[in-house]
């Protein structure tokens, strides 16, 4: 009888096809070794790079164009080709009733009119049907919960929604040159910083309340013209131009070397806007974000930083706000000096 005491641990014999083995010694020395140089990326069909090159060997199989290794600039296949035209015709969707119908007076080619079951009719909606009749912009009737999911469950659209198609913005030089030719004096706003596209429709509004010709916006690190811009501008973005700047700076000193005087807004400006006196002179404002305001460069390149006099216990304005009132306050000036 075998003592208890000197049974074996579990697991430390080993069973096999040539009876128990006890340990491991040696037994992984030939894995240690290796049996062959490892396999390249590619050639492992578990590695990111080997399904990538399936993926390659497939399409190329399927009759694809482009080959592995095939550079950039070459071609791309046919269905790639559709991809990238189909999202670059992506479309915007204006929502409410005056931005509907400005952008109807305005002439955009719109491709689909929606408009909610049972609609309560007003002058605007039913100057909205006939606009839209007589251009042959198909309509269509659709549920609300259908409409809301278009417009974005955060937009009130008023029952009605227009598809339009991206933005085709200006550009800055051309644009001072048309108010130029006009015969207007220039009274343009540009954005730095500005992301929220509430801020640029409620500035476009402004600029076309006040006697503005138009909006510059960044190219980069700035809000374009989304549909919710539309909707804030009320359709004002339908009859004020938004011209779109690569650089910025670029255009702040191209402007300057035009005559037009660069007005910066921040709340430590070293002037006061009730003593600016920019009557008869064009006029550029660069309004800042307003946590961040004006970036170092834009500020370094105004030709004054002014600020708005507000209470002391208000700490800042809205963008869109501060944009107000500088306007009102220019196109008072030049009311009174006519």
């Amino acid at each position: 009888m075998k003592n208890p005491g000197n049974k074996p641990r579990a697991g430390a014999v080993r069973k096999g096809r040539k009876g128990p083995q006890v340990g491991s010694g040696g037994q992984g020395r030939q894995a240690l070794e290796g049996k062959k140089p490892t396999p390249k990326a590619v050639d492992r069909p578990y590695h990111p790079a080997g399904k990538r090159k399936a993926a390659a060997d497939r399409f190329e199989a399927s009759g694809g164009r482009r080959k592995v290794g095939q550079p950039d600039g070459a071609p791309l296949p046919p269905r790639q080709q559709q991809r990238k035209a189909k999202s670059s015709d992506e479309v915007e969707v204006v929502t409410g009733r005056n931005s509907v119908l400005e952008a109807l007076r305005a002439k955009i080619p719109a491709t689909t009119l929606y408009v909610a079951t049972r609609i309560e009719y007003d002058d605007r909606v039913k100057e909205v049907m006939k606009l839209a009749t007589s251009r042959g912009i198909p309509i269509l009737e659709v549920m609300r919960p259908e409409l809301d999911r278009l417009a974005g469950f955060d937009s009130v659209h008023q029952g009605l929604a227009l598809k339009v198609p991206p933005y085709e913005y200006a550009h800055p030089m051309e644009l001072l040159e048309k108010v130029i030719s006009q015969g207007k004096v220039p009274l343009l706003v540009a954005l730095d910083g500005i992301t929220d596209p509430r801020n640029l429709g409620a500035i476009i509004r402004s600029v076309a309340a006040f006697g503005g010709q138009g909006v510059i916006v960044p190219q980069r690190r700035s809000v374009g013209l989304t549909a919710s811009a539309w909707k804030t501008s009320a359709g004002a973005a339908a009859r004020t131009p938004v011209a779109m700047a690569s650089n910025l700076n670029q255009t702040i000193k191209a402007y300057k070397d035009a005559g037009v005087f660069v007005l910066g807004l921040d709340g430590g400006g070293d002037v006061s806007l009730p003593e600016i006196q920019l009557a008869k002179r064009p006029v550029l404002i660069v309004v800042g974000s307003e946590g961040k305001g004006l970036s170092r460069l834009v500020t370094e390149n105004c030709d004054a930083i002014v600020s708005i006099p507000i209470n002391a216990s208000t700490e800042s304005l809205n963008a869109g706000i501060a944009a107000s009132v500088t306007l009102y306050q220019i196109a008072t000036l030049r009311a009174a000096k006519k």
